[in-house]
């Protein structure tokens, strides 16, 4: 992604290879390292682009090595979304309306499973660790289910971990 090159006199600037995402936006994953003021520059010819286009949200996924380039993008109006281990996802709204960009995930979910043995009987555990370890309260098992985990496989697993029962 060269800066810049001419051809009979004219300066023609690279757009940032993107792709469309579902809703009117663009998704962009850089890749490729390069200068931060060149990033600057294709990213605001980009984005001018883009709203020429009629596009909405943009979407820049950053893997931490590219984390140069992150100053740029924020100096441009980006804003950060969210990371993860290997990358950071920023954001910016082309619109002159009201965002509709989702906010981040910033919760987990909690679990908690009824379950009743042969006779009817409740599963009940008491913590070995947490705020009511060592209290002598009985309860339900709980816990968190796992980032992509399906909820029922989630709650199953736990009752594995708290009381050794797979069957459930």
């Amino acid at each position: 992604m060269d800066r810049t090159h001419f051809e009979n006199g004219i300066e023609e600037v690279r757009m940032l290879p993107s792709f469309d995402d579902e809703h009117g936006g663009v998704i962009v994953e850089m890749e490729v390292p390069m200068d931060p003021n060149d990033f600057g520059v294709i990213l605001r010819c980009s984005i001018s682009k883009w709203k020429l286009q009629g596009k909405k949200g943009v979407w820049i996924k950053l893997p931490i090595e590219l984390v140069n380039l992150v100053e740029a993008a924020v100096k441009e109006g980006f804003l950060y979304h969210h990371a993860e281990p290997h990358y950071l996802m920023l954001v910016y709204w082309i619109p002159e309306t009201f965002s509709t960009i989702p906010a981040n995930a910033s919760h987990r979910l909690r679990i908690g499973a009824i379950v009743l043995n042969d006779n009817r009987e409740l599963v009940v555990v008491q913590e070995k660790q947490g705020s009511f370890r060592g209290t002598g309260i009985w309860k339900i098992p709980t816990g968190i289910v796992e980032e992509g985990e399906d909820i029922f496989l989630g709650a199953r697993r736990e009752v594995k971990e708290e009381t050794g029962v797979s069957n459930c």
